[in-house]
């Protein structure tokens, strides 16, 4: 049984694993754009699996700043049917403990317009289905691989996407808190959406980090509590990728792979010959 091209979206320093082999670097152009930095591919356990890290080596890229449509169109262009984002977030909830894995299962959006979060435009007008942004059977393996590595993880729960790149207010963590969600990132749903449309597989490893600035009884979040963090779960990280690698095996049974079979609205005929180029590797077999 064949696996799947898999694609990793984090820090930098997740594909400094042991295993990974037959490493390359690789430059893509797109026309939406620079990606991030160049990707790093390699064999890991028998799979192909393809690293990006999300705001450049160095981290030199605002939430804001990146480039979240090339990114995609590179994993895409890559052959990447399945992402695995890593991504630091604030706990919301007194139980989701700083070390803590949460594996989102929703998204609420509060960044401010500044992203371009759709493929969609200069003529092709569609409309994807987006009420479960992850897909659950990554989430699945997600979940056993986490387990299996000995992490303490969290199954479930909203993640609330803000602008940054400033942390929240005090007012903002506590009325964020009020609404029952359950971490605070600046970066996941754009590449969610994103995914979506591309029809690649997509679920997030939230690093809880910090309790952002509600809990009374903890340092408001830092720069400093970040990186710690951070540097702590990195291993942790890197395991449950090497594990969930190991389970996915052939193609899946969800529906992501088809997200636009009856998403563009668009007749063909209508749609300009330049869009259709300029597309033909997220959605071309739909445009024709």
């Amino acid at each position: 049984m064949s696996q799947p091209v898999i694609g990793v979206i984090g820090g930098s320093g997740l594909y400094e694993m042991e295993g990974f082999s037959d490493v390359e670097e690789i430059r893509i152009e797109t026309p939406f754009g620079e990606p991030s930095d160049a990707f790093i591919a390699g064999n890991l356990d028998g799979a192909r699996v393809v690293f990006l890290p999300r705001h450049g080596q160095g981290h030199r890229l605002l939430p804001s700043e990146v480039s979240y449509r090339a990114n995609i169109y590179g994993m895409k262009k890559l052959g990447v049917e399945r992402i695995i984002s890593v991504s630091a977030v604030g706990s919301m909830k007194e139980e989701i403990v700083p070390g803590h894995i949460v594996l989102p299962d929703q998204f609420f959006d509060r960044t401010a317009g500044k992203r371009s979060t759709t493929f969609f435009g200069e003529g092709v007008v569609g409309h994807v289905q987006f009420s479960d942004p992850i897909c659950a059977d990554l989430a699945g393996t997600l979940h056993e691989a986490s387990q299996a590595v000995g992490a303490t993880v969290h199954r479930g729960g909203t993640y609330i996407c803000i602008e940054g790149p400033h942390f929240s207010t005090r007012a903002e963590s506590r009325i964020y808190r009020s609404w029952g969600v359950d971490v605070i990132g600046m970066t996941n749903v754009s590449e969610a959406r994103l995914a979506r449309e591309a029809e690649i597989c997509y679920a997030t490893i939230a690093l809880a980090t910090d309790y952002d600035c509600w809990h009374e009884e903890h340092d408001d979040v830092s720069v400093e509590a970040v990186v710690a963090i951070i540097q702590q779960n990195v291993a942790t990280a890197r395991a449950i990728i090497r594990e969930a690698v190991r389970r996915l095996k052939g193609k899946s049974d969800c529906s992501c792979g088809e997200a636009l079979r009856y998403a563009i609205m668009t007749p063909r005929e209508l749609i300009p010959e330049a869009t259709k180029k300029k597309l033909d590797v997220i959605m071309g077999k739909h445009l024709r």
